[in-house]
């Protein structure tokens, strides 16, 4: 048997770069404004998103939003099963969350055990007033009661198939593709 990997651009740099203008205007509406917004992004892909999200809402709202990075390495719970040495990045919160509402940013939503584990290493630092969930793509299959609160694009998938996204800042290239593994 033979495996053949079919593969299809869903977005490409243009479309991710207006899913990302329209969510930051979402978010400045959303929010009445953004004076008491963070953004933080869910290491990997979500950092750079995160930071390019701030960069749209300083020139929609010409104020730089507090800007963060979370590595939830250690709040996974597949982790005892997973049998490696997990490599910790850094989480740098260097703002007070109490009281703000934190705009949680990442590439994909599956599951929602990431966004689970999110949440509680964002409760170990500090309280925020609310919480909301900025993704790329959404792509079903939920196993936990978690939406997010603006999405770049809703994509149906089979379990079968794989959503990547690429991000310039640490693969060269902005492109969401879908891909599908036969036998």
């Amino acid at each position: 048997m033979t495996t053949q990997i079919k593969k299809k651009t869903i977005m490409d740099e243009d479309a991710m770069r207006r899913a990302l203008v329209r969510i930051s205007h979402e978010i400045v509406e959303r929010n009445k404004g953004v004076d008491k917004v963070a953004l933080i992004g869910i290491r990997t892909r979500g950092v750079p998103l995160a930071r390019r999200i701030a960069a749209e809402i300083e020139k929609i709202e010409g104020v730089q939003v507090p800007l963060g990075s979370l590595d939830i390495t250690m709040y996974r719970d597949d982790l005892s099963t997973l049998g490696y040495n997990p490599v910790m990045k850094e989480t740098d919160v260097d703002f007070d969350i109490n009281g703000k509402t934190i705009v949680l940013v990442d590439d994909v939503l599956f599951t929602g055990r990431t966004i689970r584990c999110a949440l509680d290493a964002l409760i170990d630092i500090g309280r925020p007033r609310a919480i909301q969930l900025a993704v790329m793509v959404d792509r079903g299959h939920k196993e936990l009661p978690i939406r997010a609160d603006y999405v770049g694009k809703n994509v149906p998938t089979s379990a079968s198939e794989s959503v990547d996204v690429t991000i310039r800042e640490l693969d060269g290239c902005d492109e969401v593709t879908l891909s599908d593994v036969t036998e």
